[in-house]
């Protein structure tokens, strides 16, 4: 457990995290973890569907859940002295979910209709085509929703032998953040909750296999779609996984340096001067397996060639031409305000928290500023530069059918 005081908060945050994303399943598990996070909310031994939600909202707060590659969690935010009720309630519904027969039935098809219309959408088939491509045999490159053929296969039974095995001591983690003044009765109540909980009661399991570590398939590949309406050039790379600090703020700076905002190097070329594209993004997805740089041009088809030529032209450039001062404060800057913005809320403290010490990497919550200041221009062109070099990405080209 992990918590911090944080006086000025109206509010305190549960926030319950779990090693149990889809990484971690299993033959005929796919989708399981997705699955498993809407059955919790079907109730526990002690609470009958929809009680949760409820019983939390009558208390003046909400809840959510979410499930990604890595971990899965929960989270309730609820007035202060109304936390202690609602931790008993949260820790109740995770840890000891019913998994009745005719719920998850209920619920198999609203999981099932997720699924398909992520299949009806053209640019998520794209993007999933895309993943498996690039990674082919990793977890990291199934869908999380799941595969149709799997999930039709799955019971009660194997979604209960999923929870025991994952829902262990030692791969669970809660957080608080907020209003948690030591001297305060809620405070106190939240203690004597905690002692008296599942989650004190839970085992450790006899151990667990590493996560396997993702490497990108470089590759060209190209993918004809029914009612897409634009074309799409997707670039996928490898970069440093979530345990490399240093890593992961080195890719923050040089993804923000070329396509964060309009002043960014290929937003200002491509869309602005030369308008080849609609619109260009590459977003950088920090994971523990690995982390990867995802690059998103929607453009017109014809123009998709001499897309990629202006890309590699301009991470050519950039390792041959000293960054400009000017540009290289408006990166850093940016990337530290997105990191400060993050922890405005005690949900966006609780995040950090969580997905540090759930992986056992933790580290001080200014942590990231400071290894951003250790960074300078030429490192990032000789350290970070050649990870985004154009014959290691795996490329797809999706075109209208």
């Amino acid at each position: 457990m992990v918590s911090l005081d944080l006086p000025e908060a109206p509010l305190v945050c549960l926030d319950f995290w779990c090693r149990a994303g889809s990484v971690f399943e299993g033959p005929g598990e796919c989708g399981l973890a997705h699955f498993l996070e809407h059955m919790v909310f079907k109730g526990s031994t002690s609470l009958e569907p929809g009680e949760f939600d409820r019983r939390v909202e009558a208390l003046g707060g909400s809840s959510n859940a979410a499930t990604g590659f890595d971990d899965v969690h929960y989270h309730v935010l609820i007035p202060p002295q109304d936390a202690p009720d609602a931790l008993e309630l949260l820790l109740d519904l995770v840890l000891a979910p019913r998994l009745e027969p005719g719920a998850f039935d209920l619920e198999r098809r609203v999981v099932l209709e997720e699924l398909a219309q992520s299949e009806d959408q053209p640019e998520e088939v794209a993007l999933q085509h895309l993943l498996s491509a690039g990674c082919p045999g990793h977890p990291y490159g199934r869908p999380i929703l799941g595969q149709r053929s799997e999930l039709l296969a799955q019971s009660p039974a194997l979604m209960g032998s999923f929870h025991r095995r994952l829902y262990t001591a030692e791969r669970c983690l809660l957080t608080l953040s907020g209003c948690l003044d030591p001297q305060a009765a809620h405070t106190s109540a939240l203690w004597e909750c905690l002692e008296a909980s599942p989650l004190a009661r839970l085992s450790p399991a006899a151990g667990e296999p590493p996560l396997p570590s993702l490497a990108v398939q470089p590759g060209e590949h190209r993918l004809e779609l029914p009612r897409l309406e634009s074309a799409r050039l997707l670039m996928l790379w490898s970069l440093p996984p979530a345990s490399d600090l240093h890593g992961v703020m080195g890719a923050d700076l040089l993804t923000t340096l070329l396509a964060e905002g309009r002043r960014s190097r290929l937003v200002e070329r491509l869309r602005e001067q030369l308008r080849l594209v609609e619109s260009i993004d590459l977003d950088l997805h920090v994971l523990e397996g690995g982390s990867f740089a995802l690059l998103e041009a929607i453009a017109e088809p014809e123009d998709l060639p001499a897309i990629r030529r202006e890309i590699e032209a301009e991470l050519a450039a950039l390792g041959d031409t000293p960054i400009p001062a000017a540009e290289w404060e408006r990166c850093r800057r940016l990337v530290a305000n997105g990191y400060r913005f993050g922890l405005e809320s005690a949900a966006g403290v609780a995040g950090v928290l969580s997905s540090t010490h759930l992986w056992n990497h933790p580290a001080a919550l200014d942590a990231p500023l400071l290894e951003l200041d250790r960074w300078d221009p030429q490192s990032l062109v000789n350290e970070s530069l050649p990870l985004l070099a154009p014959q290691r990405a795996c490329v797809l080209e999706a075109v209208p059918a």
